[in-house]
Formats: structure tokens, sequence, C-alpha cells
């Protein structure tokens, strides 16, 4: 019992001098922060002046013919009649923009878009910048992330991948749109980095992979 006692007063003692020990006291030196919480950041704030560039101001402008991310720079102007670029973000409720039919996945590619050679290209590229990695560029799901210890990505090409009736391999177009959309398991979201058009153009290319496969025009190894 005494040993409880002690511990208590201990307790006690411990609150009343953090309370009240150091109430009104003043100090010339930084306080002691145990959480900083990120207050102090090594940063540019906005309006402000740097003696590091030459030109004094702090922000710097965007690098020439920067463009703000889901669009790209038109082959010709506007006044051309250059049609805006079909790029963008979206939060639309059709199946362009989530890949479903009412509760459920649509397949084939929405009637915006057209499955010609430019919409393949792209999905290629798009596809090796942020599918690759995983995916691997044929597909296969051993991409670098395999060698690593982590586990191997989705393969694209397991038996019977373009036939419907097999639901352990196929997955329909707007499947994969909303996993590229919302992510799935270990992958994260993409839909804040790739446009609308860019998912569908990717979901193209994956198409167009396994029909070179199947066809043993390409192999996945």
């Amino acid at each position: 019992m005494l040993k409880y006692f002690f511990l208590s007063y201990a307790f006690v003692a411990a609150m009343l001098i953090a309370a009240l020990g150091t109430r009104g006291g003043k100090s010339q030196l930084p306080p002691l922060e145990i959480f900083p919480d990120m207050d102090h950041q090594a940063k540019v704030k906005y309006q402000v002046r740097s003696d590091f560039f030459a030109d004094g101001q702090a922000a710097r402008k965007p690098v020439t013919h920067t463009v703000p991310m889901g669009y790209e720079v038109p082959a010709k102007a506007s006044a051309l009649g250059a049609a805006p670029p079909a790029f963008g973000f979206s939060n639309g409720l059709d199946y362009y923009h989530t890949g479903k039919m009412g509760d459920f996945y649509g397949d084939g590619l929405p009637e915006e878009l057209k499955a010609d050679r430019a919409l393949l290209e792209r999905g290629e590229r798009q596809y090796n910048i942020y599918c690759a990695v995983c995916h691997a560029a044929s597909g296969n799901g051993k991409g670098i992330t395999s060698k690593y210890g982590i586990l191997a990505a989705f393969n694209f090409h397991q038996a019977g991948s373009l036939d419907p009736s097999n639901a352990g391999a196929y997955r329909a177009d707007g499947a994969i749109f909303d996993v590229i959309t919302n992510g799935k398991g270990l992958m994260g979201p993409y839909g804040g980095n790739l446009p609308v058009r860019d998912r569908w153009a990717i979901v193209a290319y994956i198409r167009a992979m396994q029909v070179a496969v199947e066809q043993g025009k390409v192999s996945v190894q």
C-alpha cells in the first residue's frame, strides 16, 4: 500500500508542476518544441523576396510551354479550327467517366472514343509510364517491383483473358478503367494522375496486347 501511496503522490506532484510550475515564466531562449508539427519549413512562401535568384523573386514562373496537367498543346491554333483536346478530369456519371452502366461494369470503348492508332499509341505511352513498373511492359505482372519482394501484379495474359465467360481471369473494360481510377488492393488510384481519355487509352492498349499475345505475335516472357 505504501508503494502505491508514493506513486500517487509523485503523480500528483508531477501534475502540479506541469500545470503551475512554469506559469508566467519568461525566457529569451527559443521555446522547446516536443512536436513541432512542421511549423518551421524550409520553403518559399508566396509574394516574398529571395536573394537566391537574380530577379529577387522567390516564386518562379512556369517553364516555357508549360500546360495544366490533363491538357496538351494543340497541333494548330483554335482560330484555324482546332477542337479543344479531349483530355481532362471529370466526375461525370456516364459510362465514359465511370466505366459503369448502371450498377454493372460495361465492356468496349465509350462512343466518345475510337480505337485508332493515335489512341493505342497514347495508351502504350501512358501504360509504360504508369503501369509497366508493376505489370511489366508485356503485361505479365512481373514488373520491376516484383524483383524487390513486392507481390506480382495482375497478369493480363492469364488463360482465356479475352473470354468473358472466364470470370477468374477476365476483366471487363469498365472494370479495368475503374481500377485505374480508384485503385484496388495494393494498387493505388491513378484518377488524379491520368485524365479520363488516357485511362481508356490504356484499356485499349491492354486489349491490343492481349490480342497480340493470344495470336502468338508477342511473347510475355
